[in-house]
């Protein structure tokens, strides 16, 4: 066996190889750093180029009437922290909690490290960070507050599978950014804040497409391949505003609802349906998400076009049909993220949707919705929910305030 000491080779003049490379290293290293490889090979001076400017430079406000990551630009990774409050955790330790976690959020959206962050390097790239708190009935109690008549566990569906791995909690942290690292940062600083009040409940991870790889604004698509979230309000009008902001209750007003949903989506059995029946059972083409009456994506459904046999060209059992009220209040902002998980023994896949919406009052807007999907959505042939929860959202906070102060001062 050769030696794994071997001396050094000798070329044809007795120089080695790395005494070579290492004395034209030695003799260039000057000229190098001193205009640049390529203007020293050329002989000229080099250009002066323009930095691009990088997204991970870009933060979203903290303060505000609203909190931010409810009406901010969906970002590419999407990471739900639920927790439970320890027993001995008061109304005095939920303030203190609260302080805590806002004082960190507002430091890391803005690029900056939390006071106890011992990697203060992986702070410094927010890539439009927003860190988003809602509050389970449990802690309303705790806090000895008075919870909306909607804030509780979601009437029994007949499609729900539930798994108490993914469903409730007494606290939501929902952690967003363009880039997972940061996302991974900013979830490790928060659960440190929580350590003495609350313990981990469940965590999801979610994606969209990263940034840059589509156009703002585009519709995201889901694993399925269908657009999702065509239909949404769009943010910073009114009609955004009665949808989902909140304004009757009480410590809620200038927040919201949050109904957090976990959809396990059969890959393997959608990968048996052609792309007719696809169409069918969404309502939408997969091919540009256009109503199977119109021929752009955000084209107005029209229920009451009929097939050459008198049939409803968009199925009365599509998702899109299901999905739509004659009440223009039963209506929600929803906001989704993919999950895609290791599959488990004898299947390709294990993925679905992180499904996140955002209303004003969930027993008025949302749980109509759910109620026909239930009754007959041809995707529940798909489409499993596995976990529930809701939330509510207190309003945002001035500087100097916390999260939560108008339930908690």
């Amino acid at each position: 066996m050769a030696s794994r000491d071997r001396g050094p080779r000798s070329d044809r003049n007795g120089s080695t190889r790395r005494q070579f490379l290492l004395g034209g290293t030695v003799a260039g290293v000057g000229a190098v750093s001193a205009i640049g490889i390529d203007a020293a090979l050329r002989g000229t001076p080099p250009t002066a180029t323009a930095s691009e400017p990088l997204n991970g430079d870009v933060t979203v406000p903290f303060h505000g009437a609203h909190q931010a990551g409810i009406d901010t630009a969906a970002q590419a990774h999407g990471l739900f922290l639920a927790l439970d409050l320890l027993p001995d955790t008061d109304r005095d330790g939920l303030r203190r909690m609260m302080r805590i976690l806002t004082d960190d959020a507002a430091r890391m959206t803005q690029g900056q490290s939390a006071l106890a962050d011992s990697e203060p390097e992986l702070a410094v790239a927010p890539a439009r960070l927003t860190v988003t708190f809602g509050f389970g009935p449990r802690l309303v109690a705790r806090a000895g507050g008075t919870a909306p008549p909607w804030l509780a566990p979601l009437p029994v569906f007949t499609i729900d599978r539930l798994q108490p791995e993914y469903s409730e909690g007494d606290l939501l942290i929902q952690i967003a950014a363009d880039d997972p690292l940061t996302v991974a940062h900013a979830g490790r600083m928060v659960l440190k804040d929580t350590r003495s009040f609350a313990t981990l409940r469940w965590t999801q991870q979610g994606f969209r497409r990263a940034h840059g790889t589509v156009k703002p604004g585009t519709t995201m698509r889901n694993l399925f391949g269908q657009v999702d979230g065509t239909s949404n309000p769009e943010p910073g009008t009114p009609d955004f505003d009665t949808v989902v902001w909140n304004a009757d209750d009480g410590w809620v007003a200038g927040g919201t609802g949050i109904v957090l949903r976990r959809i396990a989506m059969d890959l393997d059995k959608w990968d048996r349906l052609d792309r007719p029946g696809r169409d069918q059972s969404v309502g939408r083409y997969q091919s540009n998400g256009a109503p199977l009456t119109g021929s752009d994506e955000f084209d107005e459904p029209d229920f009451d076009a009929k097939t050459p046999i008198g049939f409803p060209v968009i199925p009365e059992f599509s998702h899109l049909r299901r999905s739509r009220s004659d009440n223009a209040r039963e209506r929600i902002f929803r906001r989704a993220f993919n999950y895609d998980d290791a599959p488990t023994s004898g299947r390709l896949s294990n993925a679905g949707l992180i499904f996140v919406s955002f209303q004003a009052d969930i027993d008025r807007q949302f749980t109509p919705i759910q109620r026909r999907l239930d009754e007959l959505d041809l995707l529940n042939e798909w489409t499993t929910p596995i976990g529930s929860a809701v939330f509510a959202a207190p309003p945002g906070c001035s500087e100097g305030g916390y999260i939560g102060e108008t339930l908690l001062s």
